[in-house]
């Protein structure tokens, strides 16, 4: 994936970048679309549970 081609979610903003534009500390990515781009937060508290569930067992 050329770093073009690839989407970025900024926590600062709520927005969906194309290409890294902002600080790394505000981003989350890269993704491989904007739509995937646009579900950045719910995607890191599906992990984050799995994480969790993880840690119980």
């Amino acid at each position: 994936m050329t770093e073009s081609k690839q989407w970025w979610f900024n926590h600062q903003t709520g927005e969906v970048e194309h290409g890294p534009q902002s600080l790394g500390m505000h981003r989350d990515g890269p993704f491989e679309s904007e739509a995937e781009a646009a579900r950045a937060p719910e995607i890191a508290r599906e992990r984050a549970a799995a994480w969790a569930a993880e840690e119980e067992s």
